[in-house]
């Protein structure tokens, strides 16, 4: 499977899994959010089905949802004619519910079907239970990818039916390729300050990205630099972020500030490492606030920016370091 970027290891784990004999009926894939869970489960499945019986059109069936050994559970719009809004909080229990009338049967093309559930954290209570029984006792030929964002979460008697596949935040070179192939059009600084903001996972940069995050990035920079004692750097951050227009690139900077404070402490000790802890949790509270509070964005962007400034190398005192 070389369609994908980092966990190498993981991946090749499975596929020899999956090849070497009868492969565990049951699949844990766990990691953080956006590193490519999901997109693994449904090329693995699709290798899976290929391998089975090879159908020309197989990603066409898959892709439309008529494959008829491939189902896919995932929350579901609210709204059918608007599916790229309003997105259910959970996958409900009636959605586990219709995968059994499929379990009850053999596979229709070959000995192998597929499910995949992205993502299982999401399964409401009595759907993880309704689905525990199909992995208590796995229908023939059944294969589940269950890909999930925070394992300890679930029912432990989930985790225990399952054999784990554990994938990691990417390395900044796989992210680097990641952004380069889905952005073309982004500028090298700016895919620089997208490895940044997205911290190991491709799809939380992807959500930065056409943000313009390089000029955010060097506003921050500048300010953790210099303390932007006048406030110019503020004035102009604050102006840039406000007006309906600029909603998501200031939605970008309520998410990268904490992160930004984070990196920051880092490289420090002593007391210049609690003075960017304490600006890190300070951050943190005023941008979950700031949204569901509906606060001015000016007053919010000046309060995000004077705990950066709270980093600039000031006064370090004797065995404090900063680098």
């Amino acid at each position: 499977m070389t369609s994908l970027r980092g966990n190498a290891a993981a991946i090749a784990a499975f596929d020899a899994a999956m090849t070497g004999g009868k492969p565990h009926h049951a699949w844990l894939i766990a990691g953080p959010q956006g590193v490519g869970k999901g997109a693994f489960a449904r090329e693995a499945a699709r290798r899976i089905l290929t391998r089975a019986a090879p159908l020309p059109n197989i990603d066409d069936l898959i892709a439309a949802g008529s494959h008829p050994d491939y189902r896919e559970l995932v929350r579901l719009p609210k709204d059918p004619e608007k599916p790229e809004q309003d997105i259910a909080r959970s996958i409900r229990i009636d959605q586990v519910r219709a995968l059994q009338p499929v379990l009850a049967t053999k596979p229709a093309l070959s000995p192998v079907r597929v499910i995949v559930i992205d993502a299982i954290d999401d399964l409401e209570r009595p759907a993880a239970n309704a689905l525990l029984k199909n992995l208590e006792e796995p229908p023939t030929g059944t294969i589940f990818l269950l890909v999930s964002h925070a394992p300890g979460r679930l029912l432990p008697t989930i985790r225990s039916r399952c054999r784990l596949l554990r994938f990691a935040a990417l390395g900044d070179d796989d992210m680097a390729a990641v952004l380069r192939e889905a952005v073309p059009e982004a500028s090298e600084a700016e895919i620089a300050a997208l490895v940044r903001a997205g911290a190991g996972s491709p799809g939380r940069a992807l959500a930065f990205a056409g943000l313009d995050m390089a000029a955010i990035e060097r506003d921050l920079a500048e300010i953790a630099r210099t303390g932007d004692p006048d406030s110019v750097i503020r004035v102009r951050l604050a102006g840039a972020l406000s007006g309906k227009a600029a909603q998501a690139r200031y939605e970008a900077f309520l998410t990268r500030t904490p992160s930004f404070i984070a990196e920051q402490a880092r490289g420090r000790s002593g007391g210049a490492l609690k003075t960017a802890l304490d600006a890190y949790a300070r951050t943190r509270s005023i941008a979950a606030a700031a949204i569901g509070l509906s606060q001015d964005v000016v007053t919010t962007v000046f309060e995000l920016a004077a705990e950066v400034a709270t980093l600039a190398p000031t006064g370090l005192q004797p065995g404090e370091t900063m680098h």
